[in-house]
C-alpha cells in the first residue's frame, strides 16, 4: 500500500519543524516595526503570520519553496542570491536545511516499510 502525504501532512511536518528547530519564538522590532520569529537556521526563520508559516529568509517574505525551485530549474546559488537580494550563504542555507529535511523524510519513510513488512 502506498504512502501518500497530505496537504494537512504537510501542515503538520512544518509545525514539526518549526518545533524541532526552535523552541522560542524571538521578538525584534524591524523597521519601527514588531517582528516575531522561530530561527531555523541562521538565515532562515518560521515567522508566524507569514506566508502560511512556511520557512522565509529573516526579515523578508521571501518564501524558501521559491528559491529552492529556481535552483531546481538549474539556476545558480550565486543568482538566486542575486535576484533576491541575499546573501549566498543564505541560499546555501536553505539548500542545506532541504537536504537535512529530505534525509529525515526518507528515514521515516524507511521506518514506515520495514513495519509494514
Amino acid at each position: 500500500m502506498p504512502i501518500v502525504s497530505s496537504e494537512g501532512d504537510l501542515a503538520r511536518d512544518r509545525v514539526g519543524v518549526m518545533r524541532k528547530a526552535a523552541k522560542k519564538l524571538i521578538h525584534e522590532v524591524v523597521g519601527g516595526e514588531p517582528y516575531e520569529y522561530y530561527p531555523v537556521g541562521r538565515h532562515i526563520v518560521v515567522a508566524p503570520g507569514v506566508c502560511g508559516g512556511r520557512p522565509t529568509f529573516k526579515y523578508t517574505r521571501i518564501d524558501v519553496r521559491h528559491a529552492l525551485g529556481l535552483l531546481a530549474a538549474g539556476r545558480t546559488v550565486e543568482r538566486v542570491a542575486q535576484g533576491y537580494d541575499l546573501p549566498v550563504a543564505a541560499v546555501r542555507e536553505a539548500v542545506a536545511l532541504a537536504a537535512k529535511a529530505f534525509d529525515q523524510k526518507s528515514r521515516e519513510l524507511g521506518q514506515a516499510l520495514t513495519l509494514q513488512a
